[in-house]
């Protein structure tokens, strides 16, 4: 079981996506509260959470949110809680989550189907710089 610092949640990514590495780049650049750290889902720490709880890398590939507190939240649910806590106006997009998981995750699926067709996709994981490796497990 993965044990993170009290009050802490970890983002896990598809670590190979350009998409989903900007959207890291951005929660790390409006986090004011210091609250995420993030594992590429290929990663050690991410495979075992993945293990952990069972998830099935056929149907969830891009992004989870984990807390010690919460479990696990995945795709449509997971961004819109991340959006939650990085103050305002981003925070405003956790009224979303009223409409049924079903329509949002459709949506979420839809995009992440085609990221890589529409934002590219690297070779391998991201590098985190000196300054923010201390964000990465």
């Amino acid at each position: 079981m993965i044990q993170l610092p009290k009050h802490k949640q970890l983002v896990l990514f598809d670590g190979v996506c350009n998409l989903c590495d900007a959207s890291v780049q951005y929660i790390i650049k409006h986090d004011k509260n210091d609250i995420f750290l993030f594992t590429a889902l290929q990663s050690d720490v991410g495979q075992q959470i993945m293990k952990e709880f069972n998830i099935d890398t056929n149907k969830i590939d891009s992004i989870i949110l984990y807390s010690n507190e919460h479990g696990i939240s995945y795709k449509s649910t997971a961004a819109l809680k991340i959006a939650s806590k990085l103050g305002f106006p981003r925070n405003l997009l956790s009224v979303f989550l009223i409409i049924p998981g079903i329509i949002r995750n459709w949506v979420y699926d839809y995009i992440a189907k085609n990221r890589y067709k529409w934002y590219g996709k690297k070779e391998e994981c991201m590098i985190p710089t000196p300054d923010l490796k201390s964000k990465f497990l």
